[in-house]
């Protein structure tokens, strides 16, 4: 089972119960039964846009950032932009608890070793977001 810590940088609302579902719910369809913590910061993007250039080599903002963990017992790291979050919210017709849930159930499949580098990985990836969303209830509004 996920466990999250969340760490609110940017100082907005709170998400942890929403948050919390999302990674139950990843944890039954994944079947991950042993507890993984996963931190979780919600930043700015200024703060996001200094880890993508620090560890990606990439000088700009990005919406969410995993970074997967060897630890035992521990799932990683999940850096979240709210900024780029509302403004993906707004661009997509859909609620900013949607937008979150969705970078965060795509940061933890990241953390899993899941990527979309490829259409058939894209597919897998991308269609287990989905099903971990709308099992939440969490589902595009368009």
């Amino acid at each position: 089972m996920i466990k999250l810590h969340i760490i609110n940088y940017a100082n907005s609302s709170s998400y942890s119960s929403f948050m919390k579902e999302v990674a139950k719910q990843a944890s039954i369809d994944l079947k991950i039964e042993d507890e993984r913590v996963l931190n979780v910061v919600i930043s700015d993007n200024s703060f996001i846009k200094e880890y993508n250039k620090n560890y990606r080599n990439i000088d700009k903002e990005t919406d969410v950032l995993s970074f997967p963990s060897d630890e035992e017992g521990e799932l990683g790291d999940i850096i979240i932009s709210i900024d780029r979050a509302k403004d993906r919210a707004k661009e997509y017709g859909h609620s900013l608890k949607r937008e979150l849930s969705f970078l965060l159930c795509h940061g933890i499949l990241h953390c899993l070793g899941f990527d979309h580098q490829t259409k058939d990985e894209e597919e897998v990836m991308f269609s287990l977001q989905e099903k971990i969303l709308d099992e939440c209830g969490i589902r595009r509004t368009k």
